[in-house]
């Protein structure tokens, strides 16, 4: 332990320290003086450094992490908690109904009523969609968009209002989907999407924020002290801002930029340039609180929705290779843009073809200004092959998974995808064994999967899913691995590994209070681990 010189505000005993550094040590006790760790330690080396004022926890043996971090996260999602639909735990058409039915009965009619995004295919019994018909009898008097990730569930009244008739075309980069007669059946995938979500009305800035101060609270509460927000529209981006002048914040945040809100930007290649030639700022500009992470873009759709880009075709249909949203060339000069103007890029990209595309504009922009030490970052990867691992090491491009579309999803993947696809799904020791643990770390993509890290944890460790299938079980990682995917390796996203990640001297005191022993429960119980004490800065900002 290194000679303090001054007193701690805070100290933490009689635990166990986890600390996530070089050597993946464990102390018994830190000490914490200005949102800071100022030691690490045993039990009585720590009590030394208390002032005569200082607060202490006594732990009584609970571990102790380096606050988590999650890499990929709908951040803002989890304000609308309480103004939402949710769908979690239905697991059939006629409960969904429900749902939906009973938004209704409490909403003034002519209202909007929307979802928080679920996984239709992966939950319901009967693997499909609802159909516009269906939500036009759960709620007659309002429009509904319910979103499914990449795809959104509209009714009758909501087709209306937007103009879609079955004269409507397909937007570039979208589809209407309809039915056999030719009419929309409420379904609208990618581009289709915005004819909608564009006339949802705005929350109002003082409703934002107090959404914005509700997601934080669920995040910590997960024992999550940081994460990447995955597409940021600018004004939720003003919203956040806002909150950090007033020192409200409570999640260290870093900001994946939608500049016109959508996964891709709805400018010409010529706005695309004036926008980031006129924004004055480039990647990583902020505090520690808040920061600009990279611009976001997508180029293919998911495994769950038999839509991720794939190099060979799906089963059962050899001609059919998923779905990309970008031609090569307009992606190509995207990524080149931002790479001119000092941008980090990350790229949302699941299938293998949809991966090739992302690597093949990373080297074209590296060719034009060096990518390598600026961390690009791959977002899923869930299907890459090891030469593109391999590939993407020497760009210096991170990859950001998530174990989590195992838990649920796991099923539906492999019967779109096939079964010896679904087991290479979320190759972590692949990507750990060819890539280094620096280059990569794990999300949830919540909400699209639930946002405990302990969940995602198990999966990474166990591979196993909600039934006990086992899917690539040679894809699995090892406890301290997957620890420090939500740690030491997640800090290295926002260039923050000297600041956060790990229990050690100078770096803030950010950290969680396990109720269980991480290094020591079995592998069936990592998933019921939770936070107890959530600690960001020295601060306490969530007890159970």
């Amino acid at each position: 332990m290194g000679k303090a010189t001054t007193q701690a505000e805070l100290v933490l005993t009689q635990g166990r320290i986890v600390t996530a550094d070089a050597a993946f040590s464990v102390a018994e006790a830190v000490a914490v003086r200005d949102g800071r760790i100022l030691a690490v330690g045993r039990n009585d080396e720590i009590a030394a450094l208390a002032a005569p004022d200082a607060e202490w926890i006594d732990l009584a043996g609970a571990t102790v992490l380096p606050g988590l971090i999650d890499t990929h996260a709908h951040v803002e999602d989890a304000g609308l908690l309480r103004v939402t639909i949710g769908f979690e735990g239905v697991g059939s058409v006629a409960e969904a109904l429900e749902r939906v039915a009973g938004m209704a009965a409490r909403t003034p009619p002519g209202q909007w009523l929307r979802g928080r995004i679920w996984h239709p295919m992966a939950q319901l019994a009967e693997k499909r969609f609802l159909h516009r018909r269906e939500l036009d009898q759960a709620a007659p008097e309002h429009p509904v968009s319910l979103p499914v990730g990449h795809f959104t569930l509209v009714n009758s009244r909501a087709l209306a209002l937007a103009g879609i008739t079955r004269a409507t075309p397909d937007p570039e980069g979208g589809t209407i989907h309809r039915d056999a007669d030719g009419e929309p059946n409420g379904v609208l995938e990618e581009r289709a999407e915005d004819l909608v979500n564009g006339l949802l009305p705005p929350w109002s800035t003082a409703e934002r924020q107090a959404q914005l101060r509700d997601a934080m609270a669920h995040f910590n509460s997960h024992g999550l002290t940081g994460a990447i927000s995955a597409a940021v529209n600018p004004l939720d981006l003003r919203c956040w801002q806002a909150l950090n002048r007033r020192g409200a914040m409570t999640l260290r945040l870093g900001i994946m930029f939608a500049p016109t809100g959508g996964l891709n930007p709805t400018m010409t290649l010529a706005e695309w340039e004036h926008f980031f030639a006129h924004i004055g700022v480039a990647s990583d500009f902020g505090d520690d609180w808040l920061r600009m992470a990279a611009v976001k873009l997508q180029i293919d759709g998911g495994m769950t929705l038999r839509t991720a880009a794939m190099r060979e075709g799906y089963p059962g249909a050899p001609d059919y290779h998923g779905v990309t949203v970008l031609e090569q060339d307009r992606l190509d000069a995207l990524v080149a843009i931002a790479n001119r103007a000092d941008w980090r890029v990350g790229i949302h990209a699941v299938g293998d073809a949809g991966v090739d595309a992302v690597l093949d504009a990373y080297a074209r922009a590296d060719a034009e200004k060096p990518i390598r030490d600026r961390r690009f970052i791959i977002i899923h990867g869930s299907l890459m092959q090891p030469d593109q691992m391999h590939r993407a090491k020497a760009l210096g491009v991170r990859v950001d998974t998530q174990s989590a579309f195992l838990w649920d999803k796991g099923p539906a993947i492999a019967r779109h995808l096939g079964e010896a696809t679904a087991a290479r799904a979320i190759p972590l020791r692949s990507l750990i064994d060819i890539m280094g643990l620096d280059l990569v770390a794990q999300g949830t993509d919540y909400p699209i999967n639930p946002l405990d890290p302990f969940g995602n944890i198990s999966v990474a460790v166990t591979r196993r899913d909600r039934h006990g299938n086992l899917f690539g079980p040679g894809e699995a990682v090892t406890r301290e691995e997957a620890i420090r995917l939500y740690t030491s390796a997640a800090a290295r996203y926002g260039f923050a590994e000297d600041r956060v990640g790990s229990l050690e001297a100078g770096k803030y005191a950010d950290m969680v209070v396990l109720s269980d022993d991480i290094l020591a429960v079995p592998d069936e119980r990592l998933r019921e681990i939770r936070a107890v004490r959530t600690i960001v800065g020295g601060r306490t900002v969530f007890t159970a």
